[in-house]
């Protein structure tokens, strides 16, 4: 008998039951990182067994929210339109869509050591994203030129984390926090005369 590679249909249903899993796994483990798999298996609307499939170990099952984080934090950079207007603007609409992706990057990059990466690391193409746009910004005269695409990365991560911390304190809500990030952050980036940004 000869396998027939999957259908269309097949490889599609597939890819939503993996998404649905993972973001069941972002609400639960979010809230309790030592929930049971079998309750990410409910809150994904699928049987354990089904999450085993995709899963099989607790460990593929965190690895793999790396690599998701990765793909929302890509389609988040293509919602935000960075190749569109100057450095700043484009900077600007980045922000809020970072800002929204705090439950699922803290989940998978909460620990300070999943920040670190070695220069000689492939950077992702939202890191390249990030650099050009930057660099788009110091030639339109909207990006300070002293403020490098490297310390930008670093400085975005470092300023959403505030933020996101900053409402967990229960000091201000999530969209004060955000209007604090884009803020703060504009006002890091912008030429000192203010750019058209």
């Amino acid at each position: 008998m000869v396998n027939s590679a999957p259908s269309e249909e097949e490889t599609r249903t597939r890819a939503r039951t993996r998404r649905a899993i993972l973001d069941a796994a972002v609400k639960v483990l979010g809230e309790n990182s030592a929930a049971p798999l079998s309750q990410v298996a409910r809150a994904a609307g699928v049987a354990r067994s089904t999450l085993q499939r995709y899963f099989p170990e607790r460990a593929d099952l965190t690895n793999a929210l790396g690599e998701y984080a990765d793909e929302l934090i890509t389609e988040a950079m293509h919602r935000a339109r960075t190749t569109e207007g100057t450095g700043l603007e484009a900077f600007r609409r980045l922000i809020p869509e970072y800002f929204a992706l705090q439950k699922v990057i803290m989940l998978a990059f909460g620990n300070e050591e999943d920040y670190t990466e070695s220069p000689e690391e492939e950077c992702g193409e939202a890191d390249l994203a990030l650099t050009a746009l930057i660099e788009r910004g110091h030639a339109d005269g909207s990006i300070d030129p002293a403020i490098s695409a490297d310390w930008m990365q670093q400085f975005l991560w470092a300023g959403l984390y505030s933020g996101w911390s900053y409402v967990n304190t229960g000091r201000v809500s999530a969209y004060e926090a955000l209007n604090l990030c884009v803020l703060s952050l504009v006002k890091v980036v912008a030429t000192p005369s203010g750019g058209r940004g």
